[in-house]
């Protein structure tokens, strides 16, 4: 049975509480199923058994508690994981949470980050891949890292959903169809840039979607960087492959096969992208792995053991 590391659930509470604060993209949330009333939660349970699915890892990502206000990101973040550990609360059997953060207020962060994981249970955090605009590695969130780090905890990153701050994904309809898997890819490279992935090894960084479009760039990162940054501390192929990364690609097995090349098989976790793929295209992100032709090994190992290293059940 898997662990799917990449899954989501939002009341109509939390997202009319993040709209009242000024988030715009709150409506096509709404009327997926994705919330936690007992009838959804039955229709999702039915689907994860079919799919050979445990439990999973809710993440409130990409509706995050981001707000430029203090006070508004940390009443939503705390409404989001008082949500989240109620949900845990009733099915301990079929889910774990991952805490969400007041990013941009690190202060605020390392405040309700103690409180999610030493009282609340969760088994890690999300974030986004960029935060209002700022990378994801930007200084000021490094104690936010060193503490994950000391506790040996887990950090999902999802798509902000912004098309990578980009005019011509945003303004041109491809913000999800490819601006999610290029957030992605930038990302994982700024992390990479910036050494964390080498100087928190007890981090647990996950990427989402394959980590974008970064198994194919890597060979060309390897070559030019010592040109373009020949001050990051290791090669970008040598960092890559101390993240992780979940399985989320819409069925596509070339692209499941490239990662297991490019990233290795050891480094991949099952996700659904629950609520976004629904019936058949569910039940298609696990049997696509299952199917794959890769070595059975392989496909035991991202299935059934890799998740059981980042989460305990």
């Amino acid at each position: 049975m898997a662990i799917d590391i990449h899954a989501h659930a939002w009341t109509d509470a939390y997202l009319d509480l993040l709209q009242g604060y000024g988030k715009t993209d709150t409506t096509t949330q709404r009327g997926l199923g994705a919330g936690v009333s007992d009838a959804e939660l039955e229709a999702r349970f039915e689907l994860m058994d079919a799919a050979g699915i445990s439990h999973q890892v809710l993440s409130v990502t990409p509706q995050s508690p981001h707000f430029a206000e203090r006070e508004h990101a940390v009443h939503a973040a705390r409404t989001a994981n008082d949500e989240y550990a109620e949900v845990v609360r009733r099915r301990p059997d079929r889910f774990r949470a991952f805490a969400a953060l007041p990013f941009p207020h690190t202060d605020a962060v390392l405040e309700e980050l103690e409180r999610a994981l030493d009282v609340l249970g969760m088994v890690g955090a999300s974030t986004t891949t960029s935060v209002l605009g700022r990378s994801l590695a930007d200084p000021a969130f490094e104690p936010v890292f060193e503490e994950l780090d000391r506790r040996g905890s887990v950090l999902y990153v999802h798509p902000a959903g912004t098309g990578a701050d980009s005019p011509l994904i945003a303004y041109h309809r491809l913000t999800w169809m490819i601006g999610a898997p290029v957030e992605d890819t930038v990302a994982a490279m700024h992390l990479i840039l910036a050494g964390i992935p080498l100087r928190y090894p007890r981090l647990r960084i996950v990427i989402s979607h394959l980590g974008g479009a970064l198994p194919m760039v890597l060979n060309r990162a390897d070559r030019q960087y010592g040109w373009e940054a020949p001050d990051i501390p290791e090669k970008p192929s040598m960092a890559a492959r101390r993240m992780w990364y979940d399985t989320v690609a819409h069925g596509h097995v070339p692209a499941l096969w490239a990662a297991v090349e490019s990233l290795g098989a050891d480094r991949l976790v099952p996700g659904t992208d629950f609520p976004y793929q629904p019936g058949e295209e569910f039940l298609a992100a696990t049997e696509y792995i299952r199917h794959s032709g890769l070595p059975e090994a392989q496909v035991t190992a991202i299935l059934e053991e890799n998740a059981t290293q980042l989460v305990t059940l």
